[in-house]
């Protein structure tokens, strides 16, 4: 989540910018793909820029973290390709794009319930950082209903041609994400509300999307798939215990027992530090092991990267964003996503390497 200038209020990040001469409009339309690019890196359309349909639904469907999803995803792929002796590629191409629309759909089921159970306002971390669907106006209520339930039933159709092919399995890793995804922040259960929300993100983003992944590609999942899923699940959780470190204050206010409210930030900061370490120790353990192949030391080219988040995970959290920073009020979440992108992105390019030369 890289960071543009100017932080604005949530109404004048999502407005349309129009111009009526051709020059413009051809300039507007040429800068398309680059207005895409800094949505999915940031978050938010770029000051002045126009309000595409593009554009309007990747900050609706919150696109700027499908990166860890599509991580997961190709993690499970990949070690079916270095493993499985007739992986299905087609199969594993729905189970991707079935996994992108479920993230997309828990993104716009966090807001809406967020929403109508009054935990986003207009004062609210989540509308200051990037457009809120339902403050911004960039979507109606029925509008956010109509599309989650749109959503769910293109998972479904995947779902039932993967349950066709693969048998069983695919409900129980479908079933378990869906109650997570739902049950996150709707009623009656609130995971995120009492502590389980993290514990609840380690297991979608690790065991059932990298496992899944693998069985739907391999028609199997062996034990040491699970243990493999471990890392980036780690990874993906750093994520999620920083961005409830930045809402530490509004969280506590609310009675939402996140697990940073549970523990306190001085110890939730150190949790974190300690699992950014972990996903290195863990890759490392599973290489020694023989679990998988010497490519996924790779990660090891992230080390600067993580001393750097390290760093600034020991320092107090600055007063003023600093000059160009676009996602304010978030901090610790950003400096997670930093060092995740990177860590998840090499460990995927050593399960490729060991997929390609048969490590």
């Amino acid at each position: 989540m890289s960071t543009p200038p100017q932080t604005e209020h949530t109404a004048d990040r999502a407005r349309t910018i129009t111009d009526a001469s051709p020059l413009a409009a051809a300039a507007d339309a040429s800068s398309l793909f680059d207005t895409w690019r800094k949505i999915i890196a940031t978050g938010n359309i770029p000051v002045r820029r126009r309000m595409d349909a593009v554009s309007r639904w990747l900050l609706i469907t919150r696109a700027c973290v499908f990166s860890m999803t599509l991580t997961s995803g190709l993690i499970g792929g990949l070690l079916a390709a270095a493993t499985a002796t007739h992986p299905r590629w087609d199969y594993f191409a729905l189970a991707l794009l079935g996994l992108v629309i479920a993230h997309a759909s828990n993104n716009m089921i966090n807001d809406y319930f967020d929403t109508t159970g009054g935990v986003d306002t207009e004062d609210h971390a989540r509308a200051l950082y990037a457009p809120h669907p339902l403050l911004s106006g960039l979507i109606s209520k029925n509008g956010l209903r109509a599309t989650i339930v749109a959503c769910n039933l293109v998972d479904l159709a995947i779902g039932i041609v993967l349950l066709r092919a693969r048998g069983w399995p695919i409900a129980a890793f479908a079933l378990a994400g869906l109650f997570v995804s739902v049950f996150y922040v709707a009623p009656p259960l609130k995971l995120k509300h009492h502590g389980l929300g993290e514990p609840g993100v380690f297991l979608v983003w690790g065991p059932l999307m990298i496992c899944g992944t693998y069985y739907v590609t391999a028609g199997t999942v062996p034990w040491w798939t699970w243990v493999a899923s471990v890392p980036y699940a780690i990874a993906v959780t750093t994520v999620l215990i920083g961005k409830h470190i930045d809402k530490f204050e509004q969280d506590g206010a609310r009675g939402i027992h996140t697990l940073p409210v549970l523990l306190g930030r001085t110890l939730s900061l150190r949790l974190n530090q300690a699992l950014m370490i972990g996903f290195y120790v863990t890759v490392f353990a599973l290489a020694l092991s023989g679990l998988v192949g010497w490519g996924v030391l790779l990660v090891v080219a992230a080390l600067p990267r993580l001393v750097e988040v390290l760093q600034a995970y020991s320092r107090p959290k600055p007063d003023l964003p600093p000059p160009g920073y676009r996602i304010w009020p978030l901090w610790f979440v950003a400096l997670a996503f930093h060092h995740n992108r990177l860590a998840g992105g090499l460990f995927v390019l050593g399960l490729a390497v060991n997929a390609l030369f048969g490590l």
